[in-house]
């Protein structure tokens, strides 16, 4: 008995300090009291094994060093195709017409016969102008030597001056007469080879807006056909006048350079979005601001000898806005947002300290953002372990895509433990 008191108190007195009662109630035998005093100590043992977890190492974290570098700057607008020339066939005399001579949808060759009207009445016009000249050529030929004798008569003052004005008159107006007949067969003539409609312009004819037989008149407001030169074709693309202002403001304060004789090429994306085979040539921007959508029209030719790009369809070109000889690109896993949607960047300076970095975006160029403002050649970029990277603290800095170090790798077991636990 004297034993078992003596145990019970020298323990009841090293852990007075412990949450709950200070003194543990009276026992009537040793053998349950020291089972609680086990208890307690296996309790107490195993939240000491947990309070706390083992100190981590320095976090480790991927970067990207930005560098300067030469970036062509383009631009991807929206455009339409136009054809290259357009010639809209109108008939330039009343007739009807015999025979239409081409194909729907064909191409056609400048000069080729495409409609025959009836030449019948106009044939008998250049005929009957033809007899009317000669009929004053006739004439004419009598007046001239009757003023010829009249000359002579009157040097010897055999007739009076009178009856050789009348006939000086008379050659005179034969003479007009015959000019009057020569433009009348003139007229005739080429009436008649308006009956023979030619194509202006090579290209591909559309459909035909009458057939064999039909009444037409000359100029009339509906063309009977349409011909489009498609090769070479145009790209209208519309571009903003505030774009516009800023590639000038750009180029004026240096930022951008011109970049000299592919400054005029353009490329071009199909609707579908494959590139076009060929490149086209910046031929002219347009003077005029269009009021309702505030844009200039800038004119892109392109060669087309497949005729694969036909008139009106929806095409992409790639125009060149410069070249920025020192141009920042950040990698766009690189660039987070703030609450307030501000762009910025973490970074990792020399000391190996994590900084943030507000920055200004221009355009993102691939899979990277062009930055304008706040970052500088030679910054750490931190494009993984962002997360445990806090502003302020030490990183450990690896280049983007190297096999983690030994210090990342060793804070596994360490974390599976504590999760174990």
């Amino acid at each position: 008995m004297q034993f078992k008191a003596g145990f019970r108190d020298s323990r009841l007195t090293a852990f007075d300090g412990l949450p709950g009662p200070k003194r543990l109630p009276q026992a009537r035998t040793g053998a349950p009291v020291l089972l609680g005093v086990c208890f307690v100590l296996l309790a107490v043992t195993g939240c000491k094994q947990k309070a706390g977890p083992p100190p981590q190492g320095v976090p480790e974290v991927a970067v990207v060093t930005v560098q300067p570098e030469r970036v062509v700057i383009t631009t991807e607008l929206p455009g339409r195709t136009a054809a290259f020339l357009i010639a809209e066939i109108r008939p330039q005399v009343n007739g009807l017409i015999q025979k239409r001579l081409f194909t729907e949808g064909s191409e056609v060759k400048a000069g080729q016969v495409l409609y025959q009207i009836d030449p019948a009445p106009f044939q008998a016009a250049l005929d009957n102008a033809n007899a009317s000249l000669a009929r004053a050529e006739a004439g004419l030929l009598s007046i001239r030597l009757r003023v010829e004798r009249y000359g002579d008569l009157l040097a010897d003052k055999a007739i009076s001056r009178q009856d050789y004005d009348d006939a000086s008159a008379a050659m005179k107006q034969a003479e007009a007469e015959i000019r009057f007949c020569k433009a009348s067969v003139d007229m005739a003539r080429i009436n008649l080879g308006y009956t023979s409609v030619t194509a202006p312009v090579a290209g591909r004819i559309g459909r035909s807006s009458v057939t064999d037989g039909a009444l037409v008149t000359a100029y009339q407001p509906v063309p009977l056909a349409t011909i489009q030169q498609l090769d070479p074709i145009y790209v209208d693309v519309p571009q903003s006048t505030s774009e516009l202002l800023r590639l000038q403001r750009r180029l004026a304060d240096g930022r951008l350079n011109h970049d000299g004789t592919n400054q005029d090429k353009v490329k071009l994306i199909m609707e579908e979005g494959t590139p076009y085979t060929f490149e086209g040539t910046l031929q002219f921007q347009d003077v005029t601001v269009d009021p309702t959508t505030g844009s200039v029209i800038l004119r892109v030719v392109f060669p087309n000898p497949q005729g694969i790009l036909l008139p009106g369809m929806f095409v992409r070109a790639v125009i060149i806005e410069g070249v920025n000889e020192q141009a920042i690109l950040a990698p766009q896993q690189g660039i987070s947002r703030n609450p307030k949607g501000d762009p910025i960047a973490t970074i990792v300076d020399a000391e190996d300290i994590v900084q943030v970095r507000m920055v200004t975006l221009d355009r993102t160029i691939g899979d990277k953002w062009l930055v304008s403002s706040g970052l500088n050649p030679g910054d750490r970029i931190i494009v993984e372990g962002v997360q445990k990277a806090r502003p302020g603290t030490p990183v450990k800095a690896v280049p983007f895509g190297a096999a983690p170090q030994s210090g990342l790798a060793a804070e596994k077991p360490v974390q599976t433990s504590a999760t174990a636990n």
